[in-house]
């Protein structure tokens, strides 16, 4: 699969990723199987939790676009404020 030709990053995400130190591994993992996907400001956002429980991957994606742009990504440990259901 060309990952290319799905999801493309925007400066802002790249940036982001780099600042806050997740591993492109980790955000492309969970952009192909997202543990859930909600919609928020217009925006499909896949998250994961990680770390047993403790951290909350959330990456931001325009799915209105093709290939589809992640906007954003970041770890929270919020994670029962934004993950929906049950953990």
């Amino acid at each position: 699969m060309n990952r290319d030709l799905i999801f493309t990053f925007s400066k802002h995400a790249l940036d982001q990723i780099k600042l806050r130190g997740i591993s492109e591994g980790l955000v492309w993992k969970v952009l192909e199987n997202p543990d859930q996907i909600v919609n928020e400001d217009g925006k499909k956002v896949y998250q994961s939790v990680i770390e047993n429980g403790r951290f909350l991957i959330r990456i931001f994606v325009n799915y209105r676009k093709t290939p589809k742009v992640v906007v954003t990504v970041y770890k929270t440990s919020k994670v029962k404020k934004y993950y929906e259901g049950k953990i």
